[in-house]
């Protein structure tokens, strides 16, 4: 018997300010998006304010800014948080955003059971490949785990964190590293978990994953189909779970950012259609298609709905969703699958040879695995053994365009302004109360996160909280042990 099968339809909206992204948010879903994916920029990604000096230059340039409780309010502006899902790419600060989203809910009366989203709060990625991290590896394991633990309780439809080799692809691994480091990571998450004593079936029912589609189709989908197979076999084997809904591997999908190109930008749209192709095929569960002019800057208004459309032709014309695993039983991608799921597992053994992920970060060995790979791979385009049409092959002389979107420089001006206001109009005791009574938790063991949320509905800044951990914890710096 035929089974047919659709997946959350996802496009980026973050940019600017809270409102313009709200604007975004609100077309896209007009023209039939289903789910919303939102991208935070670099301040709030680090824990500082648009009004901190370190922010100069960086607000709303690369995502939405996100301060205080008023931005999440703009953001969320007439969106029915209680019939959409909201996946947010955030790490380090990923509790604080969660906990953003939740104020509004309750004040709007939503049912915190109602809320379905995803938050990324993979930090290991982060000191592997991507650099957004704040805390040392040990605290950010606790939040990690105290946010497994508050979701389980209060908001049980809330994936509690997205396991990303995404941005490790994008940094140069290959497509065994991807799935092995991917899932290593997963695997260092539920061992936090069960040292917490969290009941790990729950976890693992909530946990997601979020993968590249990169250019080799058939790899692409091979890898998928393995990554599948694989978690579930290593549930059973290191965490003796057995339950069928708890093994299974849920995934969001990306295509390749890294694989676009400033020359030729309308070749991007095929190059995305063949990776989102991959992605259904090998059956994720949400998609987001990249936008052609992404290689120039943020993508334009224009190639973010080309880009969806891509995804509705792919659902609706192409007949790829016809049936669950339509490439099952073809020789070429059965024994692709095969392959690389015993390459990503002696990868895993060599991991676990080394002390497990975490100290294989902590030495480099993970790194240096992956610069190893982009090298490779940036070797054989620049001699030409691998081709990358309009780069350097099948060129022409004609001008890159300009980028479509134009950096407003007065945001940070208003930012501040606004920002200072907000301070102003708190009641400033009961603010400073509440911080006081977060920094005492994260000196001891409680769950942190409803002492962010009470911070934050009194009106504490993202950074104000961020530099209370920060006098508790730390940060991590570059080149210390993981």
């Amino acid at each position: 018997m035929y089974r047919s099968r659709l997946w959350t339809m996802r496009q980026y909206a973050g940019f600017g300010s809270a409102r313009q992204t709200n604007e975004r948010f609100r077309f896209l879903l007009g023209q039939g998006q289903t789910g919303l994916s939102v991208a935070f920029d670099l301040p709030t990604q680090m824990g500082y304010d648009s009004d901190h000096m370190l922010a100069r230059g960086e607000v709303g340039r690369v995502g939405v800014a996100i301060s205080c409780l008023a931005d999440m309010e703009e953001l969320l502006a007439e969106l029915p948080l209680d019939r959409v899902t909201t996946s947010m790419t955030i790490n380090a600060t990923a509790p604080l955003l969660l906990a953003f989203y939740v104020a509004v809910a309750d004040a709007r009366a939503t049912s915190r059971e109602a809320l379905g989203g995803t938050v990324q709060h993979d930090v290991l990625k982060e000191y592997i490949a991507r650099g957004t991290y704040i805390y040392p590896p040990k605290p950010s394991l606790r939040l990690i785990t105290d946010v497994f633990e508050f979701t389980s309780a209060h908001v049980p439809q809330w994936n509690s964190i997205s396991v990303s080799g995404y941005h490790m692809r994008e940094a140069g691994c290959t497509a065994v590293q991807e799935l092995a480091f991917t899932l290593a990571n997963g695997l260092a998450y539920l061992e936090a978990a069960r040292e917490r004593g969290l009941d790990l079936i729950t976890i693992t029912r909530r946990i997601s994953f979020f993968f590249n589609a990169h250019n080799h189709l058939f790899e692409e989908v091979a890898k998928f189909r393995a990554a599948r197979k694989l978690w579930a076999e290593l549930l059973t084997e290191r965490f003796d779970i057995r339950d069928a809904e708890a093994r299974k591997l849920r995934f969001h999908t990306q295509t390749a950012g890294s694989m676009l190109t400033a020359q030729q930008p309308l070749n991007n749209v095929v190059r995305v259609t063949l990776q989102g192709l991959s992605a259904v095929l090998g059956g994720t569960q949400s998609l987001h298609t990249n936008s052609y002019d992404e290689a120039l800057g943020l993508p334009s208004q224009e190639s973010a709905l080309l880009a969806l459309r891509t995804q509705q032709i792919l659902a609706h014309e192409s007949g790829a969703t016809d049936t669950v695993d339509p490439l099952a039983g073809s020789y070429w991608i059965e024994a692709m699958t095969a392959d690389l799921e015993a390459r990503a597992r002696a990868l895993l053994a060599e991991v676990d040879s080394r002390g497990g992920m975490l100290e294989a970060i902590a030495s480099g060995w993970v790194q240096d695995q992956i610069h190893e790979a982009a090298y490779r791979w940036q070797r054989d385009v620049e001699s030409g053994e691998r081709v990358v049409v309009g780069v350097n092959r099948f060129g022409d002389d004609r001008p890159v365009p300009a980028p479509p979107f134009t950096h407003d420089p007065d945001v940070e001006e208003r930012r501040a302004r606004f920002l200072a206001d907000w301070r102003a109009s708190r009641d400033r005791v009961a603010c400073d109360a509440a911080l006081l009574r977060l920094d005492a938790a994260a000196r001891g063991t409680t769950n942190l996160v409803p002492h962010i949320l009470e911070s934050l509905t009194l009106k504490a800044t993202l950074g104000e909280v961020c530099d209370t951990l920060r006098a508790v914890f730390g940060v991590h710096r570059p080149g210390e042990r993981v």
